[in-house]
């Protein structure tokens, strides 16, 4: 029975901190009590025991309850703790299944991209990426997947910084048309490349946020242009929307 009455004050705990945290202004003792429907001794004890904890503050003008400060510093410490291959790899699992072709996962890093995991798929496809290296922003689908969430100025930088080489006769090598592209890419939501940065490769990317929004990895999946024709790719795009938000989230992005 103990354990049950403990339980139950959990459950209660929650209950108001969930409702408190709704109410930008905070809540006070009665409003809380009427809409969670219990006794307010029974909120005063819980809210009492919350604020001993620093996991609820009083507004001492207002005498409202409102979230406290406990809660930046853990949920700062779950961010630092958040792996993102870690986080992805199951979705990147299941993305791998759905197509049977390589699925790539990459960082932003100083002007370029990096491999950091690639799942090889069930169709044999030879590609230069390998976990750990590097790759131009430019003529990549995760590449432009990620800088199309960049400010514009900053992505001109890092074009005129790192260049625009020509990897094939489909490379993007002005700076006016890749901005363009980039806009197209941020309206859509994914990025593809259409054998920019590899004969007969076509790719197709969605950008990875983080829990302050900014865009800092992708997902791909690269395959042979002639399986990954444009019936293909539209088939794929709402799926890779939902795996890059899917990811995201798990890296505390909420919008």
């Amino acid at each position: 029975m103990e354990r049950e009455n403990m339980v139950k004050s959990v459950s209660r705990a929650l209950d108001i901190i969930t409702l408190v945290g709704m109410k930008k202004g905070g809540l006070g003792v009665t409003e809380i009590a009427k809409q969670i429907d219990i006794n307010k001794s029974s909120v005063y004890r819980i809210l009492s025991t919350l604020v001993q904890y620093g996991y609820i503050e009083q507004d001492q003008e207002t005498g409202k309850y409102k979230l406290g400060y406990k809660f930046l510093e853990v949920s700062s410490r779950l961010l630092e703790s958040i792996d993102l291959r870690t986080e992805a790899k199951p979705l990147l699992q299941e993305l791998g299944k759905y197509t049977n072709e390589v699925i790539h996962l990459v960082v932003y890093d100083q002007g370029e991209v990096v491999y950091i995991e690639k799942l090889e798929g069930n169709e044999t496809l030879r590609m230069h990426s390998k976990v750990g290296k590097r790759a131009p922003i430019h003529c990549t689908a995760v590449g432009k997947s990620i800088i199309a969430h960049f400010p514009s100025n900053e992505v001109i930088d890092i074009l005129e910084r790192k260049g625009m080489p020509m990897h094939t006769d489909k490379t993007i090598v002005n700076i006016d048309t890749f901005m363009e592209e980039l806009i197209s890419v941020r309206q859509r939501g994914y990025a593809l490349d259409l054998e920019e940065n590899e004969y007969g490769i076509t790719c197709i990317a969605v950008p990875i946020f983080d829990h302050l929004g900014k865009a800092v990895a992708a997902v791909s999946i690269s395959g042979p242009t002639i399986r990954m024709t444009d019936e293909r790719l539209h088939e794929l795009q709402e799926k890779m929307v939902v795996i890059g938000k899917s990811i995201s989230a798990r890296l505390g992005f909420v919008k």
